[in-house]
């Protein structure tokens, strides 16, 4: 509708970018833009019967509403000069379509469609999606030198669609990275989540860390200090580095397409991020990485909170990582007790970072992560039938108060017979309880 209307009005229009390159893939688009000659506001007068809202105006962007889904329609333009490689100083309006595509990033990005026209692909884009490479459109180092998010966000289609990257493009890449820079810690850590949470990250994570690690060193310098640095253990066949993007792209396979997905990877990159600062050599000559999980808690909470990750996320990461390597496997009790001080979805985060990190060690370790799969059933079982909260417990402080003056004395008591309930010492019956509360107050008092 939207088309017919600017094509009826005697203007150019297409569909361009993302959705694109989508439907060229076989996947369904989620969002449209539009690009168009007409003149933003020649655009608000054809649409001048529905709802516009004037998104970039300056830029050349209105957004249309329509069926309440909005669509970006956007007049064919031309950059100015860039003098921050985040933003041209101005733009212009062309009516070339080719100019402006010329200015777009990758050659999969710049097709566009109209059913009325068919396909406008001056660059070769449907032809490097057959190829599976992303291939910058013009020369490389003048788009990333334009927009240095460019260059996470060819990473994040790399990990996401499974490409591989042209070398022109990939030099440049590498070239430019200290202009990221220049980027909003907001902007780079969105790109970032995308990398690890992409469509096929779980399968290329690792390659693309790897092969462009130099370019996350310079979003997370503290990764630098783990590049080849060896562990010199017989559980690890990989350097600190290599071992955490394994284990990154083993947290993206185990979680893939659920919430905690973005937690998990994340994570599983910083696990093990404090380890050359605790490293030591034993009397067997094994490598030791003592504290290490605190250490990377801290180093890991430092990086988020530059990155301007949430508060909620920051929080989650930084527990993963810093209860990654905790004994887990001890039976029933153990599940209550961690159960009890974690809580449910904690305790599964926690199970789900010993698997990855056991899927990222020599081969003849990684079958024990199944191990922690079983646990993760077995800990929701315990948490759908057991007391592991004060809140759970068959007696409160209410019940107490001919036992125990309200008090932080009645806390303690509380407490005491929590513990008793998770440690299976007591049964979670409020006769039993009250009984025990008074013989522990009878205790205290004697001593």
């Amino acid at each position: 509708m939207i088309l017919d209307r600017l094509e009826s009005a005697g203007y150019e229009a297409y569909i361009v970018g993302g959705c694109v390159r989508d439907s060229i893939m076989g996947f369904a688009p989620h969002d449209f833009d539009v690009t168009t000659s007409a003149l933003p506001e020649e655009t608000e007068q054809v649409f001048s019967s529905m709802r516009v809202i004037e998104t970039g105006i300056k830029h050349g962007t209105v957004t249309v509403l329509t069926d309440g889904i909005p669509v970006e329609i956007t007049t064919y333009r031309v950059d100015g000069e860039y003098h921050d490689s985040r933003r041209p100083e101005s733009v212009s309006f062309t009516r070339s379509l080719k100019e402006d595509i010329a200015r777009r990033d990758f050659t999969m990005n710049g097709i566009a469609y109209s059913p009325k026209r068919g396909l406008f692909d001056e660059f070769g884009g449907a032809e490097d999606i057959r190829r599976g490479v992303i291939r910058c459109i013009g020369e490389p180092e003048r788009r990333f030198q334009e927009d240095a998010l460019r260059i996470m966000r060819g990473l994040r289609f790399s990990a996401s669609l499974g490409f591989g990257i042209e070398e022109n493009t990939a030099t440049a890449m590498l070239d430019c990275r200290a202009l990221l820079k220049n980027i909003s810690a907001e902007r780079v850590f969105a790109e970032l989540s995308g990398l690890l949470t992409g469509r096929n990250s779980d399968q290329n994570l690792r390659r693309v860390m790897s092969e462009f690690r130099e370019i996350f060193a310079v979003i997370i310098p503290e990764l630098k200090g783990t590049f080849d640095f060896e562990q010199r253990s017989k559980y690890h066949s990989l350097d600190v580095y290599e071992h955490s993007i394994l284990a990154a792209e083993s947290a993206a396979r185990i979680t893939k397409g659920q919430e905690n997905q973005l937690a998990l990877t994340l994570a599983m990159l910083l696990h093990d991020i404090g380890k050359p600062e605790c490293f030591s050599i034993g009397e067997d000559g094994e490598g030791h990485f003592y504290g290490h999980a605190k250490i990377s808690a801290e180093v890991a909470d430092a990086i988020l909170r530059r990155l301007k990750c949430s508060n909620a996320l920051r929080e989650r990461v930084c527990t993963i990582v810093k209860y990654h390597d905790i004994q887990m496997m001890n039976g029933d009790r153990l599940i209550r007790k961690h159960l009890a001080k974690f809580g449910e979805q904690t305790y599964c985060d926690i199970a789900l970072a010993h698997a990855a990190d056991d899927l990222a060690k020599r081969a003849d370790y990684r079958g024990r992560s199944d191990v922690y799969f079983d646990l993760i059933e077995r800990a929701r079982q315990i948490a759908s039938e057991s007391c592991l909260t004060m809140r759970s417990l068959a007696v409160d402080g209410n019940a107490l108060r001919g036992i125990v003056e309200p008090s932080p004395k009645m806390g303690e008591v509380l407490k005491y017979l929590l513990d008793g309930v998770v440690d299976g010492k007591f049964p979670n019956d409020r006769e039993f309880l009250l009984q025990e509360a008074g013989k522990y107050i009878a205790k205290r008092r004697g001593k």
